[in-house]
């Protein structure tokens, strides 16, 4: 009997901001009150530029402007809230960031499954709301 292999988990991060400084930030729907930039997983075989192209719009429906992979990848400790979707003994998470800048604000639509709401906030705003350490970083590099 084989035993199944896991592969280290992998995911993008997309921070979204526009011309004016403003950043796109969601709330998760679970948990409760956890603001973040777009996020998701690298599905089996999925390389990194195509899983955030996908990612953004699933979770936003943007398909405008230029994604661009930052080259910048950072390892954080998965939150026990998030610890059920991975195999067992998985702790740590590599993240992948990128950007999408745009001339200006566009419409949004959520993943009703993922995100119960958004809001565009100035570059401070969204790094004292940014639930996650990770994200905070991606956006202070970004902000002007």
């Amino acid at each position: 009997m084989s035993v199944p292999a896991y592969r280290r988990p992998e995911s993008v991060l997309i921070v979204i901001y526009t011309d004016g400084g403003e950043f796109l930030l969601l709330e998760r729907r679970r948990p409760p009150g956890f603001w973040q930039s777009v996020t998701g997983s690298l599905e089996w075989g999925e390389f990194a530029d195509s899983a955030a192209r996908r990612e953004l719009v699933e979770e936003t429906g943007i398909v405008q402007g230029v994604l661009v992979n930052l080259q910048w990848t950072q390892v954080y400790e998965i939150l026990p809230a998030f610890g059920k979707v991975y195999a067992p003994g998985i702790t740590r998470n590599l993240e992948h960031a990128f950007s999408l800048r745009l001339t200006q604000r566009v419409a949004v639509t959520l993943s009703d499954s993922e995100h119960v709401q958004y809001r565009w906030a100035s570059g401070f705003d969204a790094v004292e709301t940014a639930s996650s350490s990770t994200n905070r970083a991606v956006i202070e590099q970004l902000r002007f």
